[in-house]
């Protein structure tokens, strides 16, 4: 059990560009007595974090040293070239790798691509983040290519971003040390792989109630009506007790009680 016994909780990482508040808030729904604290954390050490044990589970970049690590590749990131708006990157829909053999492109030390031959020319110094190097684009001096949701997360109203064709792109997945997969851990794989409350896998034990509760209830009174109506005879009338031949009872002793005129 994560946390201690007696007020369980859930850790969880990411590292910069990964939005986890949808997640997050399935989580909330589903487990109201189990609070997740966010933590971010630079992708370079996301690993780290995790095999010491300070976050449950975590969102990384791959590739990572999966050694005492699991992990669940989700989806693959568009490249980008970040560019100050009056650039001629600005002009076009997409560039290639080639295309940025003349301009001065940072290479910042935190940077999450991995590339076999880095393009264009080198910069005088590598910014030591990412978020230095948005800030030498915007000052003129270089461009920058990084995983689309790293340039909307530290997107300015003078930057641009087109997609790069021909560059590697960046893999997010979620990952957890392999010897802890907790119950928890395992819901919130579930969630991550949009398994519904009432899953197989699934283990919340009180899932909301929404539209169709009481289900069940009306089933078992629609069995218990067709079985009455089952029981009674074709073409008897369905509200009065019957009496012989078919009639209903009394209608006899009433015709009894009138004595008949002689003529």
């Amino acid at each position: 059990m994560t946390g201690s016994e007696v007020s369980p909780s859930f850790r969880l990482a990411y590292v910069p560009g990964v939005t986890p508040a949808k997640w997050v808030r399935i989580w909330n729904e589903r487990q109201p007595d189990v609070p997740l604290t966010l933590h971010t954390v630079a992708a370079a050490e996301a690993p780290d974090v995790l095999r010491a044990g300070d976050a449950d589970a975590g969102f990384v970049r791959l590739p990572i040293d999966r050694t005492d690590l699991s992990a669940i590749p989700l989806y693959t990131e568009t490249t980008v070239v970040v560019a100050p708006k009056d650039h001629v990157v600005a002009a076009v829909d997409e560039v290639s790798v080639d295309d940025l053999a003349d301009e001065v492109v940072f290479h910042p030390l935190d940077e999450t691509l991995e590339w076999e031959k880095r393009p264009g020319l080198p910069a005088y110094e590598r910014p030591a983040t990412t978020e230095d190097a948005v800030e030498l684009v915007a000052a003129g001096v270089g461009l920058l290519v990084v995983p689309q949701s790293l340039a909307r997360l530290y997107h300015r109203k003078d930057l641009t971003y087109r997609p790069v064709t021909g560059a590697p792109e960046s893999r997010v997945a979620l990952s957890w040390p392999e010897a802890e997969t907790t119950d928890l851990v395992e819901d919130f794989i579930g969630i991550v792989r949009g398994r519904t409350v009432n899953s197989s896998r699934g283990r919340a034990q009180n899932p909301p109630k929404g539209k169709g509760a009481g289900t069940d209830k009306d089933v078992a009174r629609a069995k218990a009506a067709q079985a009455a109506k089952a029981k009674r005879k074709p073409g008897a009338p369905s509200g009065k007790p019957k009496g012989k031949g078919g009639r209903p009872a009394g209608s006899g002793a009433a015709k009894r009680g009138k004595p008949r005129r002689r003529s």
